[in-house]
């Protein structure tokens, strides 16, 4: 009986550990996505619409900034930044995804943005891009020979970058995910989630 009850305390003990270290009671890792946006102007739906994805598939949102607090879209509506993106430590995440609208362009010569994106590729995450945010991963050197889309404003830069630039909607190459913008949002969340599982 002792023996039982001991048993019974030492699996509790084990499973709050588990659960403290950021694993399920099932043993999984839990499973987290880190979304990157502008300080200010970033475009709402690309945020909104795949983070609501992500969220009903069981993954934990991790929302990123310069900035901790709250950050202001585009078009009006507000997102709580949890994270400095200089404080991220990308062990911690299963994909990296860098969120468009005007503002995002403050990221494509910024040197902790271009080196969490390159730390997201050696750690072989999925990393994703919709709208403008596409140039931060060919600034970072992400899209030499592969497939992608963007923002039309963009494509001169993915180009000359080494990109093979579609002008799809959605572009997947590898563990690489684009998207052209807002309205490419959902397709986007759900194919980076597609990859994911």
């Amino acid at each position: 009986m002792r023996v039982a009850i001991l048993s019974i305390v030492l699996l509790n003990l084990a499973i709050e550990a588990e659960c403290k270290a950021g694993a399920d009671p099932k043993g999984a890792a839990v499973k987290g996505v880190l979304m990157v946006i502008a300080p200010e102007d970033f475009r709402d739906e690309e945020l909104f619409r795949p983070k609501k994805i992500f969220e009903e598939k069981g993954y934990k949102v991790t929302v990123a900034s310069t900035v901790k607090g709250k950050v202001k879209g585009m078009l009006g509506g507000f997102a709580e930044a949890q994270a400095k993106i200089a404080e991220l430590n990308i062990a911690d995440f299963s994909a990296v995804i860098f969120v468009g609208g005007s503002g995002a362009s403050v990221y494509f010569d910024d040197k902790n943005v271009l080196e969490l994106a390159k730390k997201a590729a050696e750690k072989k995450l999925l990393i994703g891009a919709i709208c403008i945010a596409p140039s931060i991963l060919a600034n970072a050197g992400l899209l030499k020979g592969k497939k992608a889309t963007s923002f039309p404003s963009e494509k001169g830069n993915l180009r000359d970058k080494g990109a093979d630039y579609t002008g799809g909607k959605v572009e997947v190459d590898g563990n690489i995910v684009t998207a052209s913008g807002p309205e490419a949002a959902e397709d986007f969340g759900r194919k980076i989630v597609e990859l994911l599982e």
